[in-house]
């Protein structure tokens, strides 16, 4: 075989133009599927490290796929509100070993801002417990501090003591601004690659703090209550919109699971955040594979571009075909040239594929990582992608077996007498 092989090298070399293209078509189709495939797998492990360690998120009665959204992704609104009191029961459950209350929907210069308190610093885990780590500053201890997730702090250029103004609801428009009680930027997180980079962090206190002279979403006529004026009233939340809760043992989750969806006090509803992750990710599986569908036919439409290459070549080798039979080449090694030729094509589009994928990971991963807040690995292909570059080896040499099977009976039927 390894002749054939030097021979079907040395026949693509003499034309390098057109094999070169080919090959550029199919690298460019490998490094298109490939690409497709990382970058899904990619998303995926960003939307699973979104959150880590967190047994239950609870919120008012709603579904899992919702809760999550709007609690952990920052992602559309609550259908409702928890009061505290059922908030303080919840958490106050033998089975609780931490909780910690959220509170959106506020936004600033189209970043939503969340309430907390200093137990989300301590508590929140992401990508395989990981916690949250300051790059600059600390977490607020002022009523009016805010901590900043790291894309606010590159998009909007701010450092600490940066003063910022809170809107009220997600639209940030001028007549609905809490310009009165200003916040400071007093911490910077470090980039974690989740929707924490894009949120405003300050204290559930702060959020009733600005809320005061306000009612029904427009501020009170003839009520104005200055910052001071709000520093010296009673600001314990009245309610939250979700909470995060961490469990003393696995096995007690779906006990308080039941307890919690059960609530008499309220309509309550608590999920798992893998649980609702897998049914988030099952409603996006249609256009992701939809996405590596079309990836597949762009691959195909590659190899079809060396099928014609080949097929028009066999006419203008007839003389070519017609010496290796004068010198005693039979059909089959014939058909074993163009099938190596097809191999060659295949095995150096893939090659010149992945790298050039490897080529844009290296260039582009700094961009996506600022921009789209995706991680992308750069290391060696999975199985599945192995997988994958079999699949199109494979069909590389299925599409190389129809001119080699052409030139295989034109071989027989010319024998060694030569048309022009």
């Amino acid at each position: 075989m390894t002749p054939v092989l030097g021979l079907a090298w040395k026949s693509l070399r003499n034309r390098r133009f057109s094999v070169g293209l080919t090959v550029v078509s199919i690298a460019l189709s490998v490094a298109m599927l490939i690409g497709v495939e990382r970058v899904r797998n990619e998303t995926r492990a960003s939307f699973a490290n979104t959150i880590s360690g967190t047994d239950l998120i609870v919120g008012a009665r709603s579904g899992p796929v919702q809760l999550l959204l709007f609690s952990v992704f920052r992602i559309g609104n609550p259908t409702n509100n928890i009061s505290w009191q059922s908030y303080q029961e919840i958490a106050s459950h033998p089975k609780v070993a931490w909780s910690v209350p959220l509170s959106l929907g506020d936004s600033h210069r189209g970043y939503r801002v969340l309430g907390t308190n200093g137990d989300y610093f301590k508590y929140y885990r992401f990508a395989r417990e990981q916690t949250l780590r300051f790059e600059a500053g600390g977490k607020f201890a002022d009523l009016y501090d805010a901590v900043i997730g790291a894309e606010v702090a590159d998009k909007l250029g701010y450092q600490l003591d940066t003063p910022l103004v809170i809107a009220h609801g997600g639209a940030d428009v001028g007549f609905a601004r809490h310009e009165d009680k200003p916040f400071r930027v007093v911490g910077i997180l470090e980039r974690t690659g989740t929707p924490v980079d894009r949120t405003v962090h300050v204290s559930l206190e702060a959020i009733e703090a600005i809320h005061v002279d306000w009612q029904s979403g427009a501020p009170v006529p003839g009520l104005s209550i200055s910052a001071d004026q709000a520093r010296k009233l009673d600001l314990k939340p009245k309610v939250i919109t979700a909470a995060l809760f961490g469990l003393k043992s696995k096995i007690a989750t779906f006990q308080v699971q039941r307890y919690v969806n059960e609530y008499k006090g309220e309509p309550l509803s608590a999920v798992l955040p893998g649980a609702a992750l897998a049914e988030l990710w099952g409603l996006i599986a249609i256009a992701e594979n939809a996405l590596l569908v079309v990836s597949a036919f762009v691959v195909v439409v590659g190899l079809f571009g060396m099928l014609v290459a080949l097929l028009t070549s066999l006419n203008e080798r007839r003389r070519e075909m017609a010496i290796l039979r004068s010198v005693g080449a039979r059909p089959v090694h014939i058909f074993a040239l163009i099938m190596g030729e097809a191999a060659v094509l295949t095995l150096l589009g893939i090659g010149l594929g992945l790298a050039l994928l490897y080529l844009l990971l290296l260039v582009g991963r700094p961009f996506i990582e600022v921009h789209l807040g995706l991680f992308i690995e750069i290391g060696s292909p999975t199985a599945y992608e192995f997988t994958l570059l079999g699949a199109v080896l494979l069909a590389g040499f299925l599409v190389g077996s129809i001119p080699s099977y052409r030139a295989y009976r034109m071989s027989l039927s010319d024998g060694l007498s030569l048309r022009v």
